[in-house]
């Protein structure tokens, strides 16, 4: 996205509703995302200092920022709601959409750019990595507390706002018309990797086939259940609200749990080079799957229960997928460092797929207990 000015971010500030008397400390970039361009606006209010947060949202990845905007107003008003029935904050459990001026949920401009606030959720904390038991416990509490509040929205009210982004059987396809392209030669280097997919390929169906059958419900997932996107208060050191909602969209349960067990209790980087390092640490597994049903509070069904480690292990196949899908097209999709990247990611990801499929029974017992 092209760079942008500070007289056009005050231009920005000034077409949404923060009150009549408001003028502008400070704004300035905040977060380490990759997607949309994030900024930390402090204010004065009458006086009163506020922070809020200021998004540009990629609209190259976003292409309908209209239903991905209503995805999150649906979502928020009604955790809103069901936060005040509890007797909870929802200005601090969950996000608040600000208005414009004109009273829309966000801004377009002429050049086709889309932005939103949101109040600042203050005396908050956000960590990058789980490394203990008791951090992954958290995150899971956070997002199976986001699945519990979400039970009963009509997920079928949710738009894609990636089209496809879970359709295992769909990334498949992708991969294979990837490996008979071969634009940049490089199948014959990685026909391990090929096998090993082609060998799973049956597992591309399980979830789609369970809910043909009616076996599990469709839910509202987020998508991207990473411990980052969870605001941890600063003085109890708890979750107290989840946040990056661009990809709730409708999914399974065992897709938000399981890609949290793919990043989260993973012993290595996604692209570390010796293979040996590389496992699915089940003290880690176990923490996050205990904090995930202490806040799922007995939502999810049995099927969906014992369906959690499969979550895990498709998660995995698919972005191990993904990353060599990239890599055989040339890298388009994913930013890459270094040439071989992608090459290096899929591998870490397959040696996940073997760990767990290695470690199944211990997975299957820890979720049976």
């Amino acid at each position: 996205m092209e760079q942008i000015t500070k007289e056009e971010l005050l231009d920005v500030i000034g077409k949404f509703e923060l009150g009549d008397n408001t003028e502008v400390v400070s704004v300035e970039p905040y977060g380490s995302g990759h997607i949309n361009d994030t900024f930390r606006l402090e204010v004065k209010e009458d006086g009163q200092e506020k922070l809020y947060i200021l998004q540009r949202m990629n609209k190259d990845i976003f292409k309908n920022q209209k239903e991905l905007m209503e995805n999150i107003l649906q979502v928020t008003s009604f955790l809103t709601d069901k936060i005040k029935a509890q007797g909870g904050d929802p200005n601090r459990e969950t996000l608040q959409v600000i208005p414009t001026k004109e009273g829309k949920s966000y801004l377009i401009e002429a050049n086709g750019d889309g932005w939103r606030v949101y109040p600042f959720i203050t005396d908050s904390l956000s960590f990058d990595k789980a490394d203990t038991p008791e951090a992954m416990k958290k995150s899971g509490y956070a997002f199976g507390n986001f699945q519990y509040l979400l039970s009963d929205f009509p997920a079928e009210k949710l738009h894609e706002t990636i089209p496809d982004f879970h359709n295992t059987v769909d990334r498949y396809a992708k991969f294979e018309q990837a490996v008979q392209e071969d634009v940049m030669g490089r199948a014959k280097k990685v026909e391990a990797e090929i096998n090993f997919i082609r060998e799973r390929e049956k597992d591309c169906h399980y979830f789609g086939d369970l809910l043909a059958a009616g076996e599990i419900p469709l839910r509202v997932t987020h998508n991207d259940t990473k411990l980052n996107n969870v605001l941890f208060d600063k003085a109890s050191g708890n979750a107290i609200c989840v946040i990056d909602l661009d990809t709730v969209m409708p999914g399974f349960a065992a897709y938000d749990f399981g890609d949290a067990i793919r990043f989260g209790a993973s012993t290595a980087a996604e692209d570390e080079k010796d293979l040996n390092k590389v496992s699915c640490d089940m003290t880690l597994f176990e923490a996050y799957f205990d904090g995930f049903m202490e806040g799922c509070r007995g939502s999810l069904t049995p099927k969906e229960v014992e369906a959690l480690p499969m979550g895990a292990k498709i998660m995995t196949f698919e972005c191990g997928m993904r990353f060599l899908t990239d890599y055989l097209q040339g890298d388009t999709y994913f930013k890459i460092h270094y040439p071989e990247q992608n090459l290096d990611r899929t591998r870490t990801q397959l040696k996940l797929v073997k760990d767990m499929e290695e470690k199944w029974e211990t997975m299957a017992q820890i979720v049976r207990k």
